[in-house]
């Protein structure tokens, strides 16, 4: 929406949550107290807010005004009932639907932001015509227009789209949106389907990446067994123009707020519909990108003498990738509760995530400092990769930052307990400096 209004001046923006907190926070003056980290976000919403973009509690009233209303709420995977572990929970969206239904006055372009199920602007539709069939005048379209951005890129792939895609059956509502877009993207990168293509090819476009992903994983595990490189590899294979370069870096495994549940939710649809052999095969990416985390875990233990009860263990990253405060099904995630779960203590360190929601993705609070042998594991927070290193038997990063790519391995090395490790999930650390400095080394994907 910030990118809408920064290209869109003559058009009023209006962004609406009821979390009053999250919202006064938008509106902080201190650009740099934003709720949501992502590289350039701070100079997009400070051109734009206060002009044309607006960030508000007055959820009604906004809908009232509005001539087109996004749906961007939360779609998490269920955790109980119908479906629950791979299906969508859509309770937020028809919420949304209802309270549009309700607020709305004249005719409303309502547009699909979340990712959804296929159908699922069958659901919104039934609410919205309800609505209209009162007698009040009301009118409504429903479009689908999911987004394709990756965090810590997410204003450059705004900027210059690979293809904006707007599903819908109303000709009209089609092209008022895509009017919107037009005003700085191509028309020809401007892709119009129907309804329900465009819900499926969301969730498909994260499905295939995903599968990449899990797909180098699996490759980087027998380039370890075997002495070859996942590097070399990935760069022979890349050059193929069949398959190209991109999301073959192998690593802890994908996380974010899509991934797992979108191809969760592909799973779920394609049992629905009686298609066993594309859910399993679909659910099998998952279950990868599960024992990758798993092994990186089992492999640590398994360097440090086969136990890491009473030992400190430095974790340089928290987020599920770099450039981003979002730690939705981040790897470190997995990798940090099983090695507590082994007794280790972790002194973790992230340059934008809080200690606060390390907490809860942890779920436990913050303690001791002093490993023991007592086999009840913990974690404390540290200031920076030097401090977390103090006293360690390994250093793990878990995300790529680029800072971790510079890293003073001789000063680290003096802090820790020596035979000290290096286990570099990323492939980022400059390992000769590392093995100079006295550390043992493992990187992903190498023999």
């Amino acid at each position: 929406m910030a990118v809408i209004a920064d290209h869109c001046p003559e058009i009023q923006v209006t962004v609406v949550d009821l979390n009053e907190q999250r919202i006064a926070a938008w509106n902080d003056a201190d650009l740099s107290r934003l709720p949501v980290y992502e590289p350039g976000l701070d100079a997009v919403v400070g051109r734009a807010r206060g002009r044309n973009l607006h960030f508000s509690t007055e959820v009604d009233a906004a809908i009232a005004a509005a001539d087109m209303v996004f749906l961007a709420v939360n779609t998490p995977t269920k955790t109980r009932g119908l479906g629950a572990g791979q299906a969508s929970d859509l309770r937020w969206i028809e919420a949304s639907a209802r309270q549009v239904a309700t607020a709305a006055r004249g005719h409303t372009i309502v547009v699909e932001k979340s990712t959804l199920p296929v159908r699922t602007a069958e659901t919104v539709t039934a609410i919205l015509g309800a609505a209209q069939a009162d007698g009040q005048g009301k009118t409504f379209s429903v479009l689908s227009n999911p987004e394709f951005l990756a965090e810590g890129t997410a204003i450059a792939d705004l900027e210059s789209p690979d293809r904006v895609l707007i599903g819908g059956e109303d000709a009209g509502a089609i092209e008022a949106l895509a009017g919107v877009y037009g005003q700085w993207v191509p028309d020809e990168r401007i892709l119009r389907t129907n309804v329900w293509s465009s819900e499926l090819s969301k969730l498909t476009a994260n499905a295939f990446l995903a599968q990449r992903i899990s797909s180098i994983n699996a490759i980087a595990a027998l380039c370890e067994a075997t002495g070859a490189a996942v590097r070399e590899v990935a760069r022979a294979i890349g050059t193929d123009s069949r398959i190209g370069p991109k999301f073959l870096q192998a690593g802890p495994g994908f996380g974010g707020s899509c991934f797992q549940k979108d191809i969760l939710n592909l799973v779920y649809l394609c049992r629905h519909y009686g298609l066993e052999e594309p859910a399993a095969y679909w659910e099998q990416v998952v279950m990868l990108n599960s024992w990758q985390q798993q092994r990186i875990a089992r492999l640590v233990v398994r360097n440090l003498f086969g136990t890491v009860t009473g030992k400190r263990l430095a974790v340089l990253g928290f987020a599920f990738k770099a450039d981003t405060n979002d730690t939705r099904e981040a790897p470190a995630i997995r990798i940090c509760r099983d090695l507590i779960e082994e007794g280790a203590t972790l002194a973790i360190v992230d340059p934008k995530v809080e200690p606060e929601q390390i907490a809860r993705d942890l779920g436990c609070s913050p303690g001791g400092g002093a490993a023991s042998l007592s086999g009840e594991g913990g974690w404390v927070p540290a200031a920076s990769p030097e401090e977390a290193a103090r006293g360690a038997d390994a250093v793990l990063i878990l995300t790529e930052w680029g800072a971790y790519r510079q890293l003073d391995w001789v000063a680290i090395a003096a802090v820790m307990r020596h035979p000290a490790w290096l286990f570099d999930a990323r492939a980022v650390a400059d390992a000769a400096a590392a093995r100079a400095a006295g550390l043992n080394v493992w990187r992903v994907g190498e023999g």
